[in-house]
């Protein structure tokens, strides 16, 4: 087995440029799955993804319908029913991006320089799902099979908090079962400290309308009588927090996990000084509970967020209005045991209990997800581990990544799977910004340590299965 994973690491070596162009070409797909005018790019990227996976030798390799954006399926079980099937999830779908956002070059059309691919979707996710395409690809052509089964769901909606892939699984677990899941949609701080991410927080996302006037007015006519809604906002939003930067909204620490000792301890390991924040975020200082650490506070703690605020006039020179609405969007990041729904009615009834009789406040919910804690003891991640240590050159730390991917949670519930997240992106790639990039070679070591992870979990298998006959004999 061991040989086989050197065959097919060797393939991947010699097929590396090819690999990249791929890439290339999947990455020009602009498949914005929130904004309609792209519906048609999505499907094409789904169609293309799918030709490319039936290509490779996948059996059942189709882009298959949803509510919304289409799911692509492919799987292959030459393996046979004794190994164990691994589910790879990934996502085809990119948040928006346009020359004038501050590229260097058009989003969609990849540029290579410096060691680097500058692309919309190159490390979210397009780059980090390719990687365990071709890390397939290298197993069947290099060997004629892999060690283990392997399906693929990759889908269109991840970027709009999946709303369609849930149901999906619920309705195709038969077809989907399989004995772990691995998802590379994660980073690491430096190439040389990688990190298998074993927690993800969840996300309550909502709105708030304020509502004062019924037209904007003159501010000279009824100002001083009228409570302007921009600020009725502000005084609302100032109150959602204590002075010790917590959030004053009661019960909402209620069910929050306590960090144990144990996890501080490997949380530690990969550390966030005050300065490295500064450097990467142009912060003059660092902000919240200081009874946590930068990099605590950042993946292990549960947070409120202002995304955005509206009001009133932003053109240029003056317009003396008192504006007759104001409106904010606010996220907030949960973690273990926190419910995303819960959330949503502590913050709305604590909003509407502080707010002022002088307007009218409407708070809806945009959208939720659950926060994901996988244990790192687990076989499973340890093969992670492993894996890393082989084909990256670097063994991993195991590290709570502060974003969301709701459908971790809904896997690891639905299908009663570990989930393991081995990220082979960097903290620094600019996903979501101007000039996301991915680095060459991390996009190679990443295919390496993907075929070498099949092999660990293949030999895993393998021990288990002798642990069993062992014990049964003795009994």
């Amino acid at each position: 087995m061991a040989e086989s994973s050197e065959k097919a690491r060797k393939y991947s070596r010699d097929h590396a440029e090819r690999f990249r162009h791929e890439l290339l070409e999947f990455l020009r797909f602009p498949s914005l799955s929130g904004d309609p005018a792209h519906a048609d790019d999505v499907r094409r990227t789904a169609d293309w993804l799918a030709a490319h996976l039936h290509a490779l030798g996948l059996q059942n390799a189709k882009a298959l319908p949803t509510s919304g954006h289409p799911v692509v399926y492919g799987e292959w079980m030459g393996a046979g029913p004794d190994k164990p099937t691994v589910l790879v999830y990934g996502h085809y779908d990119v948040v928006p991006a346009v020359l004038e956002d501050g590229w260097d070059s058009p989003p969609f059309e990849p540029v290579e320089k410096s060691g680097k691919i500058y692309a919309r979707g190159a490390t979210d996710d397009k780059g980090q799902l390719f990687i365990h395409v071709k890390a397939l690809e290298s197993y069947l052509e290099a060997n004629g099979g892999a060690p283990v089964n392997v399906k693929l769901l990759i889908e269109g909606e991840e970027e709009i908090s999946s709303p369609n892939l849930a149901p999906f699984i619920k309705a195709n677990l038969d077809m989907l079962k399989a004995d772990v899941c691995v998802i590379s949609d994660s980073s690491m701080r430096t190439m040389n400290e990688p990190a298998v991410t074993h927690s993800l927080r969840g996300m309550t996302y909502l709105q708030i309308e304020i509502q004062g006037p019924k037209d904007d007015l003159h501010s000279g006519f009824w100002g001083g009588a009228t409570h302007n809604p921009a600020l009725a906002l502000v005084e609302i939003l100032g109150k959602l927090y204590n002075p010790d930067n917590t959030v004053a909204v009661p019960g909402f620490y209620d069910d929050v996990v306590q960090l144990t000792a144990q996890e501080r301890e490997m949380i530690a390991k990969n550390p966030l000084t005050e300065q490295q924040f500064k450097d990467a975020t142009g912060v003059p200082a660092t902000w919240g509970d200081s009874k946590y650490t930068i990099r605590e506070r950042v993946s292990a703690r549960p947070t409120l967020e202002i995304n955005g605020l509206w009001s009133g006039y932003s053109g240029p020179g003056p317009k003396t209005i008192i504006p007759a609405k104001a409106g904010a969007k606010l996220s907030s990041r949960l973690v273990a045991n926190q419910d995303p729904e819960k959330i949503f009615q502590l913050l709305k009834k604590h909003i509407e209990s502080i707010a002022p009789p002088t307007v009218k406040v409407n708070v809806s919910l945009v959208t939720k997800g659950k926060p994901a804690l996988i244990p790192f003891d687990l076989p499973e991640m340890q093969a992670a581990a492993r894996a890393y240590q082989k084909g990256w050159g670097k063994a991993p730390v195991f590290t709570r990544g502060g974003g969301s991917i709701p459908i971790v949670a809904d896997i690891y519930d639905m299908m009663k799977i570990p989930v393991v997240m081995m990220g082979y992106g960097l903290d620094s790639d600019g996903l979501h910004a101007a000039n996301e990039h991915y680095s060459v070679e991390m996009f190679h070591r990443g295919i390496e340590t993907a075929i070498v992870y099949l092999k660990e979990l293949a030999e895993m298998a393998s021990r288990r299965k002798a642990l069993d006959k062992t014990g049964a004999r003795a009994a």
